[in-house]
């Protein structure tokens, strides 16, 4: 139940409330009142010292020296947690690759506090307020006091030695401190050849002591280590809390808010890695700055100014070294647009990678290859010019050798990230397809696809490339996906089924191998699916009457399906059938016009039917009469005539069916002398 966290230079009290949910205190206010606190405090000495020397820049070995576990990492990394005293450690980090770096830590510990039982006691508590409001979780119940102390010492590599050899050197003479006698005049009791090693060392100390000075150099640092155990106190009341033990409130009141659960150690150390990746880079570029060109261009500059100004050399002996430097690669009109082609550069990828939904972005071959194994297959979006030469750095890199370059003579390199060049169109065309293809395929298990991507060298294909892996093999450099199928027209529409017509994508068209039609009804998320094998014509069915539908399609390759065409909304079917069965008998005038009612929906009726009638011709006059019920004459026809009819459904405000099938019937020859009833023939 109890968790024991260090304190990281953090002004903690026994009885105080925390949040561990934020890693953030809650100062002035006790679960306690400070006369119980101390009248039930036990005290309990724990003395210990020791120290040890770190050799890693690491997050992680840094932070396991100072006792914190992997939740508290968590907070310092996202600035949730600020450190004060020693724990400022971590946040001292190397500024240059050429930096050897090794640290001394010294840690004390003198007393441990805690409370009793009976202060635990629920009748006992004031405050309750901070629990009733849920602003913290735990409560301070044990504080473990001592003091730590951080020397790290650094020292600059010049050319031709090696960090490693500087390191290694530099570890022995620290190890070497807790025994290094002082003389009475205060002077260090080493050999001078060891002295003269450790006069190149810088110090930058973090501790929990108060010093008059901080030390810079060996020698100081020497000194005040020795000096530490007397900074405690007499009676080591110099002392700030160490470690720390927090106890849930759930414990005491179970209203009380709760820690739900801590980060995983998997994710704490993703984002480390992340962040000494910046680190590294941040080392780079100040080793970057260091340039030999403006170390060797300042040292010739020294030179020449005293000589100009005692008479040994002319003014124009300057203006030469200056007009060289104006015609040479390192003018800084040439660097300053070397550089804001790198920021058009990070631009532009900055710019692809916002376009990458439902894609995770691999950092390396190596990653990659680890990566492209963790499912059945992989479709991998690569950036294939990022790793190209760069012709400017060479002619740097040759300058500096004293060699001349005709590099300046040579073409300029294409730019793939110009956004006036037609790679960079093709590339961001083929991520967008990348990224809709992904977004489609969301849903699909990990394990079966994942969608990359990474920045690889491949000259054959300038830009970018879509890789595909299967059971990490790679199988093709040169995968082409489906774009969204061309516009939805609609055709026909009955009362169970919606016509339409689309056109195959314009890209990757070749790898599709059949459509799906998907439709929703109005106010529902889910669509239902219909396979089409080719693109044009489709016909939806199984659709309900009078029915309000969207209707979309998209592409089906072996690898998944294609992004959507816009859908059609707003599509309604029809209310009912066409009348069925149409037949008709006739008279010399007249027709009597049958057929069957369609089927419709329980408690629903037809108010009426349309029979619509004319000459049967190449272009029909049709004619309308309305009827209640399943029949109807039609009168006042011409003999011996041919008429075409069809029916309708009227359903109101919900509008028409579809007509029935259209029959012919023909009118019979006048008969003035027959009997009305004789003049239809069934």
């Amino acid at each position: 139940l109890s968790i024991q966290m260090a304190a990281l230079g953090r002004p903690f009290n026994l009885g105080m409330f925390y949040d561990c949910r934020s890693d953030k205190l809650i100062p002035g206010l006790t679960l306690w009142d400070k006369e119980k606190l101390d009248r039930d405090m036990e005290v309990s000495p724990q003395p210990n010292t020791g120290f040890q020397i770190l050799a890693s820049e690491s997050i992680s070995d840094k932070s396991s020296s100072l006792g914190v576990e992997a939740s508290l990492k968590a907070s310092f990394l996202s600035g949730l947690v600020n450190v004060e005293g020693s724990a400022k450690y971590l946040n001292d980090n190397k500024k240059s690759t050429k930096q050897a770096r090794v640290t001394l830590q010294y840690k004390t510990t003198t007393v441990f506090k805690s409370l009793t039982m009976n202060q635990l006691a629920t009748k006992n508590l004031t405050h309750c307020e901070v629990i009733d409001k849920g602003l913290a979780t735990h409560v301070v119940t044990a504080i473990l006091y001592g003091a730590q102390a951080f020397f790290v010492f650094d020292r600059e590599s010049s050319e031709g030695e090696s960090v490693q050899d500087i390191q290694g050197n530099l570890k022995v003479m620290i190890e070497r401190i807790p025994l290094i006698k002082i003389d009475g005049s205060g002077a260090l009791k080493i050999e001078d050849k060891d002295r003269e090693k450790v006069n190149k060392f810088s110090c930058t100390f973090h501790g929990d002591f108060l010093l008059e000075k901080s030390p810079t150099m060996f020698e100081e640092a020497v000194k005040v280590y020795q000096d530490l155990p007397r900074l405690l106190g007499p009676n080591k009341e110099n002392v700030v809390p160490v470690t720390v033990h927090l106890l849930p409130l759930t414990t005491l009141d179970s209203k009380a808010s709760k820690l739900v659960r801590q980060i995983s150690l998997r994710l704490v150390t993703e984002a480390e890695k992340v962040l000494e990746g910046f680190t590294e880079l941040e080392m780079w570029c100040n080793d970057v700055l260091e340039s030999p060109f403006q170390l060797g261009l300042q040292r010739t500059l020294s030179q020449k100014l005293p000589s100009i100004r005692g008479g040994g050399e002319e003014e124009e002996a300057l203006a030469e070294v200056l007009k060289k430097v104006a015609q040479g690669p390192f003018n800084s009109d040439r660097l300053k647009q070397w550089m804001e082609d790198k920021d058009d550069e990070t631009n532009a990828v900055k710019s692809l990678m916002k376009l990458m939904q439902n894609t995770e972005t691999v950092s390396s071959k190596n990653a990659l290859s680890d990566k492209v194994c963790d499912s059945e297959k992989a479709l991998v979006f690569v950036l294939t010019s990022l790793d190209s030469t760069e012709p400017f750095l060479s002619e740097l890199e040759q300058h500096l050798k004293g060699s001349k370059s005709n590099s300046s003579d040579a073409p300029e390199p294409r730019r793939w990230y110009s956004s006036e060049d037609m790679i960079y169109t093709t590339v961001r065309r083929k991520a967008k397809l990348f990224s809709d293809f992904a977004e489609a395929n969301k849903d699909k298990a990990k394990k079966s696809l994942q969608f990359l991507v990474v920045g690889l060298a491949d000259k054959n294909q300038e830009g970018s490339a879509i890789y595909l892996y299967e059971d990490g093999g790679l199988i093709s450099k040169n995968v082409e996906l489906p774009s969204k199928p061309g516009p939805l027209t609609v055709g026909e529409v009955t009362h169970n089924t919606v016509s339409l017509h689309f056109s195959a994508p314009s890209e990757g068209a070749h790898s599709v191998t059949e459509y799906r039609v998907e439709f929703s009804e109005k106010g529902k998320e889910e669509w239902n699916q219909q396979l089409q094998a080719e693109a044009g014509e489709v016909t939806v069915t199984g659709l309900s009457s009078y029915t309000e539908y969207s209707i979309r399609v998209r592409a089906v390759t072996d690898l998944g399906v294609g992004p959507a065409a816009a859908p059609k909304t707003s599509i309604r079917t029809l209310p009912y059938a066409p009348p069925e069965d149409l037949t008709g008998t006739a008279s010399d005038t007249e027709i009597r016009v049958q057929w069957r009612r369609p089927q419709v929906g329980q408690g629903e009726n037809i108010p009426r039917y349309i029979v619509e009638y004319g000459e049967t011709q190449e272009k029909i006059q049709w004619k309308r009469e309305q009827s209640q019920s399943e029949e109807m004459m039609i009168s006042g026809l011409q003999p011996e005539t041919t008429y075409s009819i069809r029916v309708l459904c009227d359903c109101g405000e919900h509008g028409m069916s579809r007509e029935s099938s259209t029959i012919t019937v023909t009118t019979k020859e006048k008969a003035s002398h027959q009997a009305g009833t004789d003049l239809f023939t069934f």
